[in-house]
């Protein structure tokens, strides 16, 4: 597989991963919307906390911007459904086949 990104593969898989970003970061703060909401105890509280904490290890760990590992962080994304491959449009035919392959295997490991 070809790793080479050409500057405008970069344009599109910066916006593509910061739209991800940002779809994923909005899910969880209307989460932490319903959380607050419903607080009543201390207990709630720390809950949320620990939602929080969860959730920023969750998407430190995920979101890897390296173009040496990009593609597996798009699989992943594209699995969890915070990526489309509509988002990835003009990428090279080879890195859509790849990421296509990639996210047929992780449904296989999933099922």
């Amino acid at each position: 597989m070809d790793e080479k990104w050409s500057k405008s593969e970069k344009k599109i898989a910066r916006k593509a991963y910061n739209a991800a970003y940002r779809r994923e970061c909005d899910a969880i703060i209307a989460k932490v919307q319903q959380m607050a909401s419903e607080m009543e105890t201390p207990k709630d509280l720390w809950q949320l906390d620990d939602y929080l904490y969860e959730q920023r290890r969750d998407t430190d760990e995920k979101y890897d911007y390296r173009y040496s590992v990009l593609l597996v962080t798009f699989s992943s994304l594209l699995n969890e459904g915070w990526l489309t491959f509509e988002d990835l449009d003009g990428l090279s035919e080879a890195k859509l086949t790849h990421l296509r392959d990639m996210v047929r295997f992780y449904e296989q490991i999933i099922q």
